[in-house]
């Protein structure tokens, strides 16, 4: 059955060991923030950085594992019907992020989003980590500066992520409406995912 995480939110699924999860680009515009947490310990949680060090680059292919801030596989991507290009450099925005955007008052971000996944659970991250951010697009520069642009998959891409360990993984749908990041409209929208037999 399918479960859409509505624009700007998050929803937070446990995966047993060797399940796997079907997650969605409805609309194919929309950046997913992701984690993964051990479901018995939620400080052992998915790392971008020792992650990027397991499988040598910034871009994780089909058959690479995630690994967590322990050095275990956690997440491995099984399939991916888009380019690819799946950031795993930028952290998850927060108010903090919009406040040096420009933003006055209250904005949704994927940090809020990630502690109210879990909350529906009953429980609370340590701490936010940084995100494996589905579909989001930032190209590194021959100097090394980065931009964001909007995503380069199209509508209904999916990627296929197996739980190499009983797990809890959250998705949010970023609410970033100030940068390209969502498509040049600057509109977040609803993605979807389906936790496969």
């Amino acid at each position: 059955m399918a479960v859409t995480v509505p624009a700007r939110l998050g929803k937070a699924l446990r995966l047993d060991a060797g399940q796997s999860v079907k997650l969605v680009n409805t609309y194919g515009s929309q950046v997913v923030d992701t984690w993964a947490f051990n479901a018995a310990d939620l400080s052992e949680f998915m790392s971008m950085e020792h992650s990027r060090a397991t499988i040598g680059g910034i871009f994780p292919h089909v058959g690479d594992s995630m690994v967590s801030n322990r050095r275990e596989p956690i997440l491995t991507l099984t399939e991916d019907t888009s380019p690819g290009i799946h950031d795993t450099l930028i952290a998850a925005c927060d108010r903090y992020r919009y406040e040096k955007l420009g933003c006055e008052g209250h904005h949704d971000s994927c940090t809020d989003n990630l502690a109210a996944a879990l909350g529906e659970l009953g429980m609370a991250p340590p701490e936010t980590p940084a995100p494996w951010n589905m579909w989001m697009n930032i190209p590194v520069a021959e100097d090394g500066s980065v931009s964001f642009e909007a995503p380069v998959c199209k509508i209904g891409d999916h990627v296929v992520l197996r739980a190499e360990r009983d797990a809890v993984v959250v998705f949010s749908c970023c609410p970033q409406d100030m940068l390209p990041i969502n498509g040049a409209d600057c509109v977040p929208k609803d993605c979807h995912f389906e936790i496969l037999p």
